[in-house]
């Protein structure tokens, strides 16, 4: 049973990091669109958030590929539901000019 927690809670810390991943990166293109200086914005949220991911990680598998493992299907699941939550992603708008086709 206690193994059982420690996985569960595994996968719910997993979670919560990818919420901080995903919804940061989500925050960090919003932000990123609208600033004078977007490289900046982009460079600082990937090193912040990549960090958190990292040490979250660490502390959380301590030598444990189980938990390692189980963190992983939690940040994975938080990708999805972040998406979700945010919305799909913008479709891609068809130019009207015509394509120019080069050598086969």
């Amino acid at each position: 049973m206690n193994e059982v927690l420690t996985w569960a809670l595994a996968v719910a810390a997993g979670a919560g990091l990818g919420t901080i991943f995903f919804g940061g990166l989500w925050w960090t293109v919003r932000m990123g669109l609208a600033s004078k200086q977007p490289a900046l914005w982009f460079f600082c949220s990937l090193l912040l958030r990549m960090s958190i991911a990292l040490v979250g990680f660490y502390f959380i598998g301590l030598g444990h590929w189980q938990r390692l493992l189980a963190c992983l299907l939690g940040f994975v699941l938080a990708r999805f539901v972040v998406q979700l939550l945010t919305g799909s992603p913008v479709e891609p708008q068809h130019s009207s000019a015509l394509e120019v086709h080069h050598a086969p």
